[in-house]
């Protein structure tokens, strides 16, 4: 589950001693039932920059920094208090985005985690090493990290709590509703989500979207709902209907290509004809030179790609078994570029 700086937070910047204490002993009786909660907390930041007395969240990369290192170890006191009432150990885990796209990496990340899970007194609590993530290697918000970490052990379910009750039909409008179903996101949800103008946020209900893409496709339901109400993780897992349930795909991914499809940056990409697309989308095949019309980037044999159909579109992704050089040099012939076991449709 993530927790958002706006459910963590009070009206001055600080984090909510209250409303940390009603949500840990929700996660606490949770983990009493047999449950194995993960928490991604967000509000690191914004407790640093109540510590430095500012109102608005730094633009400068180091104070950023500064600001987290101040507010984390403040944060995971609160968590180790609330926690420990409940005879519970709280495990922290900073992560960074190399961290997970890194294959090694990646999966020492979750057999540690496991491995915490593994005792019924632990419960881990994750969130970005703000620290010492600069921009090209952050994952961007907390709800995107959620979505990872879920999509890296696998979970059951991931629970996203945020200021509101879910996603928002006009919303701030007469006869705003909360939508209590969505099976599938389409251009329509993604035009309805907005961002955010909390000073200590970032994101808001559009990188939400983004993050029930990856879990949905990956095979994981999703439910964004408020983290202000009282007992509203005992109701969902009660399936008391509270928010909104992301449904995902039928089919989990396997742990490879769940790490194909959403962990590395992508160094290039491949465009490629409708009858290539047909082939891959439909029928399961390998791309082979004959349907790539284009390549772009710099990438090495064994990288990740992004594939594109004409238009730019992307449609999956995949391990390139050749380099940029080698495939713009038209030196591969009849040779799989991607091989069908190394590529995703996302």
């Amino acid at each position: 589950m993530k927790l958002g700086t706006g459910v963590l937070t009070d009206r001055h910047k600080q984090p909510d001693p209250a409303q940390l204490e009603q949500l840990a002993g929700q996660i606490a009786a949770l983990r009493q039932q047999g449950f194995q909660p993960v928490v991604v907390t967000s509000g690191a930041v914004g407790a640093g920059m109540g510590v430095l007395g500012r109102s608005r969240r730094p633009a400068d990369l180091a104070e950023l920094q500064a600001c987290a290192a101040l507010g984390q170890s403040r944060l995971m006191a609160m968590y180790d208090e609330y926690f420990s009432r409940a005879g519970l150990y709280v495990a922290q885990v900073l992560l960074t985005h190399e961290d997970l796209a890194d294959r090694e990496r990646h999966l020492n990340a979750r057999n540690t985690l496991v491995t915490l899970l593994a005792n019924d007194k632990v419960v881990p609590v994750i969130n970005e090493n703000d620290a010492v993530s600069v921009t090209e290697l952050k994952f961007g918000d907390n709800d995107k990290l959620s979505a990872l970490v879920a999509t890296l052990l696998p979970a059951d379910l991931l629970i996203i709590l945020t200021t509101v009750d879910g996603v928002m039909e006009n919303f701030g409008k007469p006869g705003a509703r909360t939508i209590p179903l969505i099976e599938k996101i389409d251009e329509s949800l993604e035009n309805m989500a907005g961002g955010t103008r909390s000073e200590t946020a970032v994101g808001g209900m559009r990188t939400k979207i983004q993050a029930a893409k990856i879990v949905m496709r990956s095979g994981i339901p999703l439910v964004i709902a408020s983290g202000r109400k009282k007992g509203v993780l005992t109701n969902i897992l009660g399936g008391q209907g509270e928010g909104t349930l992301f449904l995902p795909q039928k089919e989990r991914l396997a742990s490879r290509k769940r790490w194909i499809a959403f962990f590395p940056h992508p160094k290039g990409a491949l465009w490629v004809d409708d009858g290539a697309r047909k082939s891959l989308r439909s029928h399961g095949r390998s791309l082979l030179p004959a349907g790539i019309t284009r390549c772009e980037g710099d990438f090495a044999s064994g990288e990740v790609v992004r594939v594109c159909d004409l238009n730019g579109v992307e449609f999956a992704r995949g391990i390139s078994r050749f380099s940029a050089e080698e495939v713009r040099s038209g030196s591969v012939h009849r040779q799989e570029v991607v091989h069908r076991d190394d590529l995703v449709i996302i």
